[in-house]
């Protein structure tokens, strides 16, 4: 079965010396061998160990919708933690 989406990435960093903040936030969307599409998030302190999350949908379009969540709370990053989190790196691979 070929899937219009093999992978994609969004990496996202919140960076403010002054008040030691150094964030990471990766989202890494592809699709699994069973024909879900997964979507996989990291965060945490630049250098640290982090944490992740592991969610599978059964289709494209909630999979996006569930990126889109995650895009959107990261944009009031501003408001929550007094820094903007920056697009890193957005790279996607079609099958």
């Amino acid at each position: 079965m070929e899937h219009a989406l093999s992978s994609r990435l969004i990496h996202l960093r919140a960076l403010d010396p002054a008040h030691n903040i150094a964030r990471d936030y990766s989202i890494w969307m592809s699709v699994d061998l069973f024909g879900d599409y997964v979507v996989e998030t990291c965060w945490g302190r630049i250098g640290g160990q982090g944490q992740r999350q592991r969610r599978s949908f059964p289709d494209a379009p909630s999979a996006r919708h569930h990126v889109r969540a995650i895009i959107r709370k990261r944009r009031g990053s501003k408001r929550r933690i007094g820094v903007e989190y920056r697009l890193m790196v957005a790279a996607g691979e079609s099958a």
